[in-house]
C-alpha cells in the first residue's frame, strides 16, 4: 500500500456521503428494513468479493442472510445474488485456494459447512455433524476443516454425548461456581470447542477430533467471539487459538491467553502468553509463516485497557511489542500479502479507520477517512472492507495500491431513495480538568432558517465506548433527527480514541468526570447550535448511559423535560453481586463490594432517589445477565412510589440489547413518543 493522499480521503467521504435527492425523513422502518453488509471475502484470483447479506423478514419478526458477489475486474460490476435460498441462512463465506467457496448454511436443519465448487450451479453440504456447528476454518491446504461446537468439556470429538435423562429428575439447575449464568444464557455445562476433520474430495470426513487437550474454555470466546479468535498456520500444521481458562471464579479473568496446537491432536496446546495476565487475542499468522501477530493488553482484569500488537517470530519464540509507542487501541489484525505490514482498525477520535503497521519499525499510516470500517479482506495490494457514518449505512468500498478508495456497492439505494438524510457536525469544548472533549451534532434535514427543534441528548454505554461515526441499529442518532430532534452526543471521559489515559479517567469516578463533560457539552452544544432549543432537552442512554440517567436523575435534576434509561444500574450495591462478569465491575470500583462498598456508593443512583423528579421512560430486556432486569424494575418502582410520571417496557425475548425488528420499532415509538410528550413537539 503508498501513501494515501489528502484527495483520496475527501473522495472516500465524499463517496460515503453520497446520496438520494431529498423528499423525506429516515424512519425507524426504514432502518429496520435496511440491507446489512458484513465482512466480505475476496477470490485467491482477485476477481470476486463475496459477503453475507442480511435481509429483515419482518413478519417472522427475523431476519435471513444470503451469499452476494461483485466483479471486482469488471468496469461496472453490480452486485448480485450468488447463494441464496429463501428458506435458509447462508453465511460465514470463505474461499478455498482452489476458487471454490465455502459457507455456513442451517439447510440440514442445523448449521454445517457446504461448499459451491468453481463453476457449479448448486453448493454441497461437506459436514454432517449432529447437532451441527457453530462456525469453520478451513486449512489454508485446503485438507483439513476446523470447526467449533459447543460440547461437554473432554468430548473426544464433535460428536454429541448421549446424554441419559432420568425420569423423575426436577426442573432445578445445580452449580458449584460462577458462571452460573453469562450475556443472555443458563450455564448449561458445554462449553464452545474446537475440532479438526479431514477433508477429502471437498467433503470433511467424521466427526473430527478435538484439539482442546484438556483445556476447559471457551473458544471462540463468548458471548461475541468468533473466527477472528482463531488462526491456521500457512502449512496447515498448526492452529492457534485465544481461550480464558475455567478458574474457579471465571467470572473474575479477563485472561485469555493464545494457545498453540498440532493441528492433528499429537499433543496437547502450549500456551505462549502465560506470562501476561491481562487479555491476549485475535492471533494471524503471516503468510510466509514467519510471525505471529496478537493483540494484548497488560493489566489483568480490565476488559477495556489498550491492546498492544505483539510479534512473535514462530521459529525462535522471540517476543517484539510492536505498537507500544501508538496511543490507541486495535481492535482487528489482519495480514498484507506479502508479511511486510499488519492492516488493523482502531478508534480515533469518533472514526474507526484502517491503518497500516509496518513490520520490521512498527510505523503506522492512516488509510482511510472520517467514519467507521471493517471487515477487511486484502485483495493483491489493495483491500476490500465495508464503510459506513452516521448518516450512511455499511457498503463495500475498495482501496487501490495508491490510496484510492472505490465504492463497489450502495445496497439500500433503492430502499432510501428520496430519504433526506439529517447533517452531522463535530464540535469540541474544555471539559472535565480542562481537557478537550469532543461532541456530535446531528441536526434534522431541511430545517428552516431560525426554526429550532428540542434536544435529544444521547449518552453511550460501555462506558469505555463511543457514540462514533458509524451506523447503528440500536441507537441511531439519524432516526431520532429525522423525527425532529437535535441528536447531540458528548465522548465524556472514559471513551475510547482519544489515548489510554482519557479512556481510564473514569475509573472510579463514574458520576463525576463523566457528568461534568456531559453539562459542559450540552451547554457548548447549544450555544454553538442556534437550531437546538435548550429549553427542550430529553436526555436518554442504555447500560452506562442508563446508569448516568439514574445518576442525573438525582445529581442534574432540573436540566431535563424528560429521560430514557435503557438496561441501567440503578442500585450498584445489588449490581455487584447480581452481574456476571463480575471482572467489569469489580474493577471500575476497585475490588469486589464487600471490601470496598464506598466506592460503589460514592457513585450509586439509588442514594439520590429523593432528589427524583424527571418523568422517566425504563426499558430493559428480561434475558438481560449483564444488568439484570431487576435493576430497571426498583427504578420504576422508585418512579412510582414518588409519583414521578413513568412508564416502564419490558422486553420478555432481549437481552441487553433490542435485535429482533417488531421489538426495535416498539422501541422507538415507545422512546420516541416519551420524548415527543415531554417537550411538547405535535405528533
Amino acid at each position: 500500500m503508498k501513501k494515501l493522499t489528502a484527495a483520496s480521503l475527501a473522495a472516500l467521504a465524499f463517496a460515503t456521503a453520497a446520496a438520494p435527492a431529498a423528499a423525506r425523513p429516515l424512519t425507524a422502518l426504514d432502518m429496520v428494513g435496511l440491507s446489512r453488509v458484513s465482512d466480505p471475502v475476496v477470490s485467491p484470483d482477485g476477481r470476486w468479493a463475496v459477503w453475507q447479506q442480511r435481509e429483515t423478514d419482518l413478519a417472522a419478526n427475523k431476519g435471513r442472510t444470503d451469499l452476494w458477489r461483485i466483479d471486482l475486474k469488471a468496469k461496472d460490476g453490480k452486485p448480485e445474488k450468488l447463494v441464496a435460498d429463501p428458506t435458509v441462512n447462508e453465511s460465514a463465506p470463505a474461499f478455498a485456494a482452489d476458487g471454490s467457496l465455502w459457507f455456513l448454511s442451517d439447510k440440514s436443519g442445523d448449521g454445517q459447512a457446504w461448499r459451491l465448487p468453481v463453476g457449479a450451479a448448486a453448493p454441497v453440504q461437506v459436514t454432517n455433524i449432529r447437532e451441527g456447528i457453530a462456525g469453520f476454518l478451513l486449512a489454508p491446504t485446503g485438507d483439513k476443516l476446523l470447526v467449533w461446537a459447543d460440547r461437554l468439556p473432554g468430548a473426544p470429538s464433535a460428536e454429541p454425548a448421549m446424554v441419559k435423562k432420568d425420569a423423575n429428575a426436577g426442573s432445578g439447575r445445580a452449580y458449584g461456581r460462577l458462571f452460573v449464568r453469562h450475556w443472555d444464557m443458563w450455564a448449561d455445562g458445554t462449553r464452545s470447542q474446537i475440532f479438526v476433520l479431514p477433508v477429502a474430495d471437498g467433503k470433511a470426513e467424521g466427526q473430527g477430533r478435538s484439539l482442546m487437550g484438556g483445556l476447559i474454555g471457551d473458544t471462540p470466546s463468548k458471548p461475541q467471539g468468533g473466527a477472528e479468535e482463531i488462526a491456521w498456520a500457512p502449512d496447515g500444521k498448526t492452529v492457534y487459538f485465544a481461550l480464558r481458562e475455567a478458574g474457579r471464579i471465571e467470572s473474575l479473568s479477563t485472561n485469555l491467553d493464545i494457545f498453540a496446537v498440532p493441528a492433528d491432536g499429537s499433543t496437547g496446546p502450549v500456551n505462549l502468553t502465560a506470562d501476561n495476565k491481562g487479555t491476549d487475542n485475535l492471533p494471524a499468522v503471516s503468510p510466509d509463516g514467519k510471525w505471529l501477530a496478537w493483540a494484548a493488553m497488560a493489566r489483568a482484569g480490565y476488559e477495556a485497557d489498550r491492546m498492544v500488537i505483539h510479534l512473535r517470530e514462530i521459529a525462535t519464540g522471540k517476543v517484539t511489542v510492536l505498537t507500544d509507542g501508538w496511543d490507541r487501541s486495535v481492535e482487528s489484525i489482519q495480514w498484507a500479502p506479502n508479511s511486510d505490514s499488519l492492516i488493523v482498525t482502531a478508534h480515533d477520535h469518533f472514526d474507526r479507520p484502517i491503518f497500516q503497521v509496518d513490520r520490521a519499525t512498527g510505523k503506522i499510516r492512516r488509510l482511510t477517512g472520517d467514519g467507521s470500517a471493517g471487515g477487511i479482506a486484502t485483495n493483491g495490494n489493495g483491500l476490500v472492507y465495508t464503510f459506513d457514518s452516521l448518516t450512511a449505512p455499511a457498503d463495500l468500498f475498495a482501496l487501490d495500491e495508491y490510496g484510492k478508495p472505490t465504492r463497489l456497492t450502495q445496497v439500500n439505494a433503492a430502499k432510501l431513495a428520496g430519504v433526506d438524510m439529517p447533517e452531522a457536525t463535530r464540535f469540541s469544548f474544555a471539559g472535565a480538568n480542562g481537557d478537550t472533549v469532543w461532541g456530535y451534532a446531528v441536526k434534522p434535514a431541511g430545517l428552516g432558517k431560525g426554526a429550532k427543534v428540542p434536544v435529544a441528548f444521547v449518552v453511550h454505554g460501555g462506558p469505555q465506548s463511543t457514540m462514533g461515526n458509524g451506523w447503528s441499529y440500536r441507537w441511531n442518532p439519524a432516526v431520532m433527527a429525522s423525527a425532529g430532534f437535535g441528536a447531540v452526543m458528548i465522548d465524556f471521559h472514559g471513551s475510547i480514541g482519544y489515548g489510554q489515559a482519557f479512556t481510564d479517567a473514569i475509573n472510579k469516578d463514574w458520576g463525576g468526570k463523566p457528568l461534568e463533560d456531559l453539562q459542559k457539552g450540552l451547554a457548548a452544544a447549544t450555544a454553538k447550535f442556534g437550531w437546538l432549543d435548550g429549553t427542550r432537552a430529553c436526555a436518554l442512554g442504555g447500560s452506562y448511559g442508563g446508569y448516568m440517567m439514574n445518576w442525573i436523575a438525582g445529581n442534574w435534576p432540573d436540566r431535563f423535560n424528560c429521560l430514557v434509561t435503557h438496561a441501567g444500574v440503578f442500585d450498584a450495591r445489588a449490581m455487584a453481586y447480581e452481574t456476571e462478569e463480575l471482572w467489569f465491575d469489580e474493577w471500575e470500583h476497585g475490588g469486589p463490594y464487600f471490601e470496598h462498598p464506598e466506592e460503589f456508593e460514592k457513585w450509586n443512583p439509588v442514594n439520590h432517589v429523593t432528589a427524583w423528579k424527571t418523568p422517566m421512560l425504563v426499558i430493559h430486556g428480561e434475558k438481560d445477565f449483564r444488568i439484570p432486569y431487576t435493576q430497571g424494575l426498583a427504578a420504576f418502582t422508585a418512579l412510582q412510589r414518588r409519583e414521578i410520571p413513568s412508564r416502564l417496557v419490558v422486553f420478555p425475548d432481549e437481552n441487553h440489547w433490542v435485535l429482533k425488528p417488531k421489538n426495535s420499532l416498539q422501541w422507538y415509538a415507545e422512546t420516541l413518543g416519551w420524548m415527543k410528550r415531554w417537550t411538547g413537539k405535535a405528533e
